[in-house]
């Protein structure tokens, strides 16, 4: 590996072992092996180093779970316990990667005093968003349309963050798997 892998795997290390703002640039230096001015060079700055790092963690995580969740769910099941089984692989991967999630608390905090990092986390989350879209919906990204990034990814996405705090604060009371669909199809038969 160069300089910048490993700068890359440090920092990966660092947000799993510190979090965001625990990581200083000497802790992903030492970490990686190099010179403190090597993060300088090949990445500006240790928030953008840490935003790449933490892309690539959020990346391999969302390999991790659409991999757990081909294996979890049947696919001759209907879509009602496909996205239930999807549910349980998802609360599953939170706690293997806590550190990650609350390192990625701990950015959007940081993000509200460095506009370039705000920026940085907004196309990230916009890009998740697709992701989580065409993963509910089983198709490529490039398929999907804007209204379905906005409307199937921004939901499911917002439930997700609130499902994962929620299982950060306090695992033994959150909602189950099976309690998020229920809870979803309460809400739902009150619009519909």
């Amino acid at each position: 590996m160069g300089n910048r892998e490993d700068l890359m795997a440090g920092a990966i290390q660092c947000l799993r072992e510190k979090g965001w703002s625990r990581t200083t640039v000497r802790d992903i230096a030492t970490a990686a092996g190099v010179s403190h001015a090597a993060i300088g060079y090949h990445f500006g700055s240790r928030e953008a180093l840490l935003l790449t790092a933490f892309s690539q963690a959020m990346d391999d995580w969302g390999r991790e779970v659409q991999l757990e969740m081909r294996r979890a769910v049947d696919p001759n099941a209907s879509a009602d316990e496909q996205y239930r089984a999807s549910w349980r692989a998802m609360i599953d991967s939170y706690g293997r990667n806590r550190p990650l999630w609350i390192a990625s608390i701990e950015a959007f905090v940081q993000s509200e005093h460095h506009p370039e990092l705000r920026k940085q986390l907004a196309a990230a989350q916009r890009e998740g968003r697709r992701g989580m879209a065409a993963g509910i919906l089983g198709v490529d990204e490039d398929t999907l349309t804007e209204a379905d990034e906005r409307r199937i990814g921004a939901v499911a996405t917002a439930l997700n963050s609130g499902i994962m705090l929620q299982h950060m604060l306090d695992p033994e009371n959150a909602p189950t798997a099976e309690e998020v669909v229920e809870g979803l199809l309460q809400l739902v038969s009150l619009v519909s």
